[in-house]
């Protein structure tokens, strides 16, 4: 079953105190919606492990921003710690985002890209996806639709042509404004 993912990640117990804004973004490079999520306080960090690298990913002081692309299939977090240096770009594949009762939502197909400050990129959860078609929890096309987006997201990530990855930081300021404002959710 494809499942409904929120982006303020209320139902996370690991962040026990945060800042949330979201926007509606028009611009040039960008038409969908972007969040911000500031860990104010973790319950514990949280490190991921990649190969032979070990990254700390939540912690407090670290700030989320997503983008999430109006009809694209994709949804795209970067993570920087708490001196403001990007530690990695995380892009889930998804269905589609949308929102519902004012929270923005993704609907996963397992399948992410990872993108780290190094320029690696990897491919993660593809296991997941060949089970969830396998049990009859993806279809057939939404199963060839994560695996075509993620191929096309994985070359523009390699070449330097993904736009979201530059954009972000235009974002990240323009919503720590808002915070700073004082117009957290």
């Amino acid at each position: 079953m494809i499942k409904k993912r929120y982006a303020n990640r209320r139902d996370w117990r690991r962040i026990t105190q945060r800042h949330y804004v979201q926007e509606q973004v028009e611009n040039e490079l960008f038409k969908g919606h972007v969040t911000l999520l500031q860990l104010i306080e973790v319950a514990s960090p949280l490190d991921v492990r990649y190969g032979d690298e070990t990254i700390r990913i939540a912690d407090a002081g670290y700030v989320w921003v997503q983008q999430f692309p109006s009809d694209a299939h994709h949804a795209v977090t970067s993570m920087f710690d708490a001196t403001g240096q990007l530690v990695q770009t995380y892009i889930d594949i998804c269905l589609r985002t949308g929102v519902e009762d004012g929270r923005i939502y993704w609907e996963d197909l397992f399948l992410d890209l990872i993108a780290l400050p190094s320029g690696q990129v990897l491919l993660v959860d593809a296991d997941e996806l060949e089970a969830a078609r396998e049990q009859g929890d993806v279809s057939q096309a939404e199963y060839a639709l994560a695996l075509a987006e993620a191929k096309q997201l994985q070359k523009q990530l390699q070449d330097g042509t993904f736009p979201l990855v530059a954009h972000v930081e235009v974002m990240k300021e323009r919503l720590e404004l808002q915070l700073k404002q004082g117009t957290p959710r």
